[in-house]
């Protein structure tokens, strides 16, 4: 009796942030393991599912850089990253495109149809959503590797209207149509912040910000925006960890109210986060609101 106490306990706990977030937009950054694991794919799928059943609002940018290497691999062709940037040719950003837009794409809405949830894929290309231009890092030129300019929301907007859940591929053009490639942190970092969604989450393969990368009981639960920076420019932060803090803060200051950054290799790890008092990744907001 005492395990059916403890559910409904849990439920309990969640009431109110059902409550709080009901009809709130909530942009997921789908990737790592989250997505690539038989088990944490089923697991996380169902979690973005009962965020839309209990009357969220989820938007789903996806990664698929793991995919987009084993095609390469497959056709002989080399890749070259730069600075965590993927060294992108015409040729490449062929592969991309089909990858991400043909193949896990697609894939994914098939899994939210299977949980007779009605999904539609599109990229950035679609509807405008993503006007780019060439990002040179340090001056750089590294092929079609896209900068967002500006996030038209029309389209999501009409997809979220109508009770879908959009599921975007980082892909975005430019004033005469070439396509490039988008960091997905950085993609839905500008979704999110166009949207002034409630909440930015980045699924990742780690516990979150951690003052010990080796550490996980150094976990930082809770993190203002200058506290963010303070790490970051302290050295105490440093890696792959700094493009997705950066990329935490732009979100929070185009209007995010929080984002979270939250290890997917954890089942329901996106239910604990948002529907529990303490959470168990990290979470960035401007000011701390118990201060």
């Amino acid at each position: 009796m005492e395990k059916y106490i403890n559910k409904a306990k849990v439920l309990i706990e969640a009431l109110p942030y059902i409550k709080e977030f009901s009809r709130k937009v909530v942009v997921i950054k789908y990737g790592g393991s989250a997505m690539t694991e038989a088990t944490m794919r089923a697991s996380t799928i169902k979690d973005i599912v009962l965020l839309k059943l209990v009357g969220l609002q989820p938007v789903v940018v996806h990664g698929g850089g793991n995919m987009i290497n084993e095609t390469l691999d497959a056709m002989g062709k080399k890749h070259q990253f730069i600075d965590g940037l993927r060294v992108t040719d015409q040729e490449t950003i062929d592969v991309v495109e089909m990858v991400l837009s043909g193949r896990v794409n697609k894939e994914i809405v098939q899994h939210f149809q299977n949980n007779n949830i009605q999904a539609v894929g599109m990229s950035g290309k679609d509807g405008g959503t993503m006007r780019t231009k060439k990002l040179k890092p340090n001056g750089v030129d590294i092929g079609f590797v896209g900068e967002i300019e500006k996030i038209n929301t029309d389209l999501i907007y009409s997809l979220l209207d109508n009770d879908f859940v959009p599921v975007i591929a980082p892909l975005g053009s430019d004033s005469i149509g070439q396509t490039y490639n988008i960091n997905g942190d950085y993609a839905a970092a500008a979704i999110a912040g166009a949207l002034q969604a409630e909440k930015l989450v980045l699924l990742t393969d780690t516990h979150g910000v951690m003052r010990d990368p080796e550490n996980p009981a150094s976990l930082i639960q809770r993190l203002t925006v200058q506290e963010t920076k303070n790490l970051m420019e302290s050295g105490a932060i440093s890696g792959g960890m700094i493009p997705k803090l950066t990329c935490c803060i732009d979100a929070v200051h185009q209007g995010v109210e929080a984002v979270h950054i939250l290890d997917g290799r954890i089942q329901h790890s996106l239910l604990l986060e948002i529907f529990t008092q303490t959470g168990i990744g990290t979470m960035i907001r401007e000011s701390n609101p118990d201060a």
